[in-house]
């Protein structure tokens, strides 16, 4: 099985801006005045015709205020809010590239991003005015390309709110950009960078707009304005209701671009917006707006299963979800549908896909569960032989032959979602992306009979132990089925007694448990060891820890755990209590 094709029929895929792709249709997809993205806190709303007219308002003003030209680039650097949509869509409708950043940011990674970017504008909120001031003045950049969005505006008056950087002339003149959909660039997302500085990735109109439409078909089809469709045993979403999706990614993560602020746009689905997750808050938000969807991400599915607050509310609306950014074991989906009800699929996917290339469709969600689903139309993968090194480099063959039916090595993938390359960064792009469109994802897995992904680990995070590779995940997902193990995460640490890598976890015990001890840690290590080959063992013991670092997406940052044990091993138990060994 060299190449795998999708078992979808290949979709005839528009050549549109994102702006034309939502809004000038052949037929509405819902009313002008259907609520589409309203505020979790404030119940603010915004409806269709709403986002349409802010949008095209704020577009003509980047125009008549900055001068806009093509392909110049606004920055975000806010919160979850209901007014990033409108701003989004006005960048676009005046041929700017739409480059988000994270507001969690300090001044320095702040700074690094915008001087790889260099925007024309930025738009932020006022709780962080004073961080992109600093920022902009240290990147040697004007301070009047900083615009608000928001409720609250300056009270100095001296930096401009969204609404009001508009076309007050009422010239005719400030028309939509004209744009190439297939190379010119849309959105400029930067990657998580936990294997080095961030990079910017370049996803162009043609990116984004397929990528929506590859995932209608058995998935998003089933998300409607009205609450008309559904498959299988699946409920409709109550009488008189359309589906509503709970939002709590962050919007400048490509997951929350795409998912919660292009998809409900074009679905026509309602979505209820959280500033940020909290775990009673999503699930009171579920019951008091009859939630019917929500995408989720590991840590967010663990809490369901394990947090006591979520057996106080009704979570019976909830049609389906839909977990990325780490695998999910099996044991979890089923604890999560046992305890809650809630049916959890999976997609896989990554910002330079746009992010999405397999996918569990809703008829398929539990067959098999924990699998990563299947093939998105128009896409093209294959499963290779895993590179010698763990960071891509140009030296490695970005066009291998593909393995056989089963076998576990590095997925490829090819097709119109995925990205134009990295933003000033042209080697990086060669490292990864060959001249005929492959990219290496640096994710390990394998591809079964039905052309059904499952992912196993990312190259650069298998531990290597005496020639074996032991995946770190594979053995978080047995210990997370330990009655004691509230969350956990492993890392390869070298053994200067064995001389290879062994694996080492962190744990954070159940709430209830009794204190961390020696025994208690020695016991998990027993029990995890009898259930796993003999290369797999936790030979680079326990440590308890309060908190498991995490980027924005969820995924565990291994790079900082990594760093963790090293101080531990110069340090002795700096870092807090001491590593319990296995014994072996």
């Amino acid at each position: 099985m060299a190449v795998v094709h999708s078992r979808f029929a290949p979709l005839d895929l528009p050549e549109k801006d994102i702006f034309s792709f939502i809004f000038e249709r052949n037929r509405p997809i819902c009313t002008e005045n259907h609520t589409i993205f309203q505020d979790a806190d404030t119940d603010k709303a915004y409806s269709y015709a709403d986002v349409r007219r802010l949008a095209q308002g704020f577009g003509q003003g980047l125009k008549a205020k900055f001068q806009w030209r093509n392909g110049e680039v606004l920055s975000l650097f806010a919160a979850n809010s209901i007014d990033i949509p409108a701003v989004m869509l006005g960048a676009l409708w005046a041929g700017g590239i739409f480059s988000p950043i994270n507001p969690g940011y300090t001044v320095g990674e702040l700074v690094n991003q915008l001087n790889d970017s260099r925007p024309r504008a930025i738009v932020t909120q006022l709780q962080l005015l004073e961080t992109v001031k600093e920022s902009l003045n240290i990147a040697k950049m004007s301070k009047t390309i900083i615009i608000l969005l928001g409720d609250e505006r300056d009270p100095t008056g001296r930096v401009p709110h969204f609404t009001s950087v508009r076309n007050i002339s009422g010239s005719t003149r400030y028309q939509p950009a004209k744009v190439d959909p297939k190379n010119d660039t849309a959105l400029l997302v930067y990657s998580s960078g936990t294997t080095g500085k961030p990079k910017g990735v370049k996803l162009s109109h043609y990116n984004v707009t397929s990528n929506i439409s590859q995932l209608q078909p058995g998935d998003q089809e089933y998300l409607t304005w009205n609450g008309s469709k559904t498959c299988g045993d699946i409920p409709l979403p109550k009488s008189g209701c359309g589906d509503r999706v709970l939002v709590c990614a962050p919007l400048f993560h490509i997951y929350g671009l795409t998912k919660s602020i292009i998809n409900p746009l074009y679905t026509g689905t309602t979505a209820i917006v959280m500033v940020r997750f909290e775990i009673e808050k999503w699930c009171a938000l579920v019951q008091k707006h009859s939630i019917t969807f929500s995408y989720l991400v590991p840590p967010i599915v663990l809490l369901l299963c394990k947090h006591p607050v979520v057996s106080s509310y009704d979570l019976s609306s909830i049609r389906m979800a839909n977990s990325g950014a780490a695998p999910l074991s099996q044991g979890m989906i089923e604890s999560c549908l046992k305890r809650t009800g809630i049916r959890v699929k999976q997609s896989y996917g990554m910002t330079e896909t746009c992010p999405t290339v397999f996918n569990q469709t809703w008829d398929d969600w539990n067959n098999p569960i924990g699998s990563a689903g299947q093939l998105l139309p128009n896409v093209e993968a294959k499963i290779c032989p895993p590179s010698i090194s763990e960071i891509p480099t140009a030296s490695d063959d970005l066009e291998p032959e593909g393995l056989p039916q089963g076998e576990v090595g590095e997925l490829y993938v090819r097709g119109p979602n995925v990205f134009l390359g990295y933003h000033n960064n042209p080697i990086a792009t060669a490292d990864c992306l060959s001249p005929t469109g492959w990219y290496r994802t640096g994710d390990v897995g394998y591809i079964d009979a039905r052309r059904t992904l499952f992912i196993t680990d990312r190259v650069k995070e298998l531990i290597k132990y005496n020639g074996f590779q032991v995946a770190p995940a594979e053995l978080e997902g047995y210990l997370l089925d330990h009655p004691l193990v509230n969350n956990c995460a492993v890392v390869g640490i070298q053994s200067e007694a064995l001389s290879t890598e062994v694996p080492m976890a962190y744990i954070i015990l159940k709430s209830g448990a009794k204190a961390a001890n020696k025994e208690q840690a020695e016991s998990i290590i027993q029990w995890l060891n009898s259930r796993v080959a003999g290369h797999k063992k936790l030979r680079g013991g326990i440590k308890f820890v309060s908190e498991i670092p995490k980027s924005a997406s969820g995924k565990i940052l291994r790079r900082v755990l990594k760093e963790w044990a090293k101080a531990e091993g110069s340090k002795g138990s700096a870092m807090g209590a001491e590593v319990v060994r296995a014994r072996l």
